[in-house]
């Protein structure tokens, strides 16, 4: 496959783009969520919701579950419920100057990384530029996302690294919709066609 089909294979796909769940998404774990879109293929999607705290669980109290010395350098850092799938594995998406081997660039200014490795390198100073910790991560089926966004549940948005990283969480819903120009008070919660 020459790279010019394999991108047009892939531009339909909506990895590195941002999904907002609309206002009449009726799975609570997803109500005004912001979704990363780590990975989008034939075989089907993987992302983090990057706007809900686990207030639960705080990061030093993660490192300390995990044997980590939190070092003296340890920064002010809120972990976020990912998603409903494997609750308790950590994904921290990330900035692309911290590259390990089994980090997954996503494009030239992101990247996610699964390992403890990455936890203890945020511990000591010597991580990421930004990150967001998420426990769990969102997954759907092959086709089911598509059928998602046709039904009206999702918007799809590129991610801009400020959206991602640099905004309070609980404003990323109402950001993420005025990046698009909708008002969100504007949106109905009823499914229609013309």
């Amino acid at each position: 496959m020459t790279d010019t089909q394999k991108d047009e294979d892939t531009s339909a796909y909506l990895t590195g783009n941002l999904l907002i769940a609309m206002p009449q998404m009726r799975d609570d774990r997803f109500t005004r969520s912001v979704v990363y879109v780590c990975a989008h293929t034939s075989d089907g999607a993987m992302g983090l919701v990057i706007n809900k705290i686990v207030e639960s669980v705080s990061f030093p109290e993660l490192l300390d579950q995990l044997n980590i010395d939190s070092g003296s350098k340890n920064q002010e850092i809120r972990v976020h419920f990912g998603g409903p799938v494997e609750t308790g594995r950590g994904f921290v998406l990330h900035s692309a100057d911290y590259v390990q081997d089994a980090t997954l660039v996503i494009d030239d200014s992101v990247a996610l990384t699964a390992t403890v490795d990455i936890l203890k390198s945020i511990a000591d100073g010597d991580g990421p530029e930004k990150s967001i910790l998420a426990l769990g991560y969102a997954g759907w089926a092959p086709g089911q996302l598509d059928q998602e966004i046709q039904a009206n549940g999702w918007l799809s948005v590129p991610a801009d690294n400020n959206l991602v990283f640099g905004v309070d969480p609980d404003s990323k819903w109402e950001k993420a919709m005025g990046k698009i120009g909708i008002d969100f008070n504007m949106l109905s919660g009823d499914a229609g066609h013309a």
